[in-house]
């Protein structure tokens, strides 16, 4: 706790924030890619506080968010088969389909059978416990969640516990930030890269925003002074033009990651193309279970076929996951797209975009 005080200390962020606005630069965007920085930013007020010119804008870095209308309306068609058991985490009850009002929490007050757990491990030891229903857990976030979903898959097969298996919705940081830097409207001068994914996937996983694409990174941590030295590190990149990876967040992230979860996650997982709300189909960006692991499939097993939807009209969910707007920029904000009646998944889940600015910044 004492070394987590540093970076709160009220006197260093003040000292951050006074040498950020003394710099001559100019109109600059910078883009996180984590829901927890998409939260601590918005919680902190920093938006506020920093010049004008400096944007901090969110990405697709909110797992819920990132999940499309299309894929819902599956998992809501699979919660209503006989003998069928859904389970996941909280975020992920309240994303409503491609019909307004519909979602998991709706299905279950209609006799669904919907839990919420905290870890797959709670969906497995319930499969044990129930043998003669089927559980199903949706598998949803990035690199931080998937060792821990891979070590359950994997502890199921070693059970012959057939009756558990994962819907990956699982996704992958790198191909993500590679679309949006390849997209024709890219204008980010930045980014601040998330530090859950960094403590897997290392310094190594970033390295190719500055070394190939010449975009200036740095890995940050979570609490205020983290974020002021990560964008101060930023900025100085830029005032300088030299791009390169610095990593703020020495304390948790080693240049080599956890190589221990990686292992697991290549011994479970394959990658496939995948579905992004607001991006399109990115190759290679998801998770699929590997072909021995095809037993615990909830996809082959349930025959998970989603449909490519519309956003529904008005929300710009999508929009403001590219970074392209800001939550107060959608005409549903705060009137028809409300926390208790979300319209969007950005205004669902606890690390929204929405749901931040709406929590944190309005006036």
């Amino acid at each position: 706790m004492l070394y987590e005080a540093q970076f709160r200390n009220p006197a260093g962020a003040g000292k951050l924030i006074q040498a950020i606005r003394d710099m001559d630069l100019p109109e600059l965007r910078i883009m996180e890619i984590c829901g927890t920085h998409t939260m601590s930013i918005a919680k902190a007020g920093l938006r506020q506080i920093l010049p004008p010119h400096i944007h901090l804008i969110s990405g697709p870095g909110c797992p819920v968010c990132v999940t499309p209308s299309g894929v819902m309306d599956e998992v809501l068609r699979i919660s209503q088969l006989p003998n069928v058991t859904i389970t996941t985490y909280g975020d992920l009850l309240r994303v409503p389909g491609s019909v307004p009002g519909d979602n998991l929490q709706r299905r279950s007050a209609q006799g669904a059978d919907v839990r919420m757990v905290y870890s797959p491990m709670d969906s497995l030891d319930m499969a044990e416990q129930e043998p003669d229903r089927e559980f199903i857990f949706l598998g949803v976030g990035f690199e931080t969640t998937a060792p821990g979903t891979a070590i359950a898959v994997q502890e199921a097969k070693a059970r012959g516990r057939k009756n558990f298996s994962l819907l990956s919705l699982l996704k992958r940081t790198e191909p993500a930030m590679r679309a949006i830097i390849e997209s024709d409207d890219f204008n980010v001068s930045g980014f601040l890269c998330p530090g859950h994914v960094a403590t897997i996937l290392g310094e190594e996983g970033f390295r190719f925003l500055a070394e190939e694409y010449g975009v200036p990174s740095v890995i940050a941590g979570f609490e205020t002074g983290d974020i002021l030295a990560a964008v101060y590190q930023l900025l100085r990149q830029i005032q300088t033009g030299k791009p390169h990876l610095e990593n703020e967040y020495t304390r948790a992230v080693a240049p080599q990651g956890n190589p221990m979860a990686r292992q697991i996650m290549a011994e479970t997982f394959t990658w496939q193309d995948d579905v992004w709300r607001g991006l399109g189909t990115i190759p290679n960006s998801g998770y699929a279970l590997r072909p021995e692991f095809s037993a615990f499939d909830a996809a082959r097993k349930f025959d998970f076929r989603p449909e490519d939807k519309e956003e529904r009209t008005g929300c710009k969910c999508g929009e403001i996951i590219r970074g392209r707007r800001e939550p107060m920029q959608c005409p549903l904000f705060g009137k028809a797209c409300l926390p208790e009646h979300p319209v969007g998944p950005c205004m669902v889940s606890s690390e929204g975009a929405c749901a931040a600015a709406y929590k944190y910044q309005r006036v």
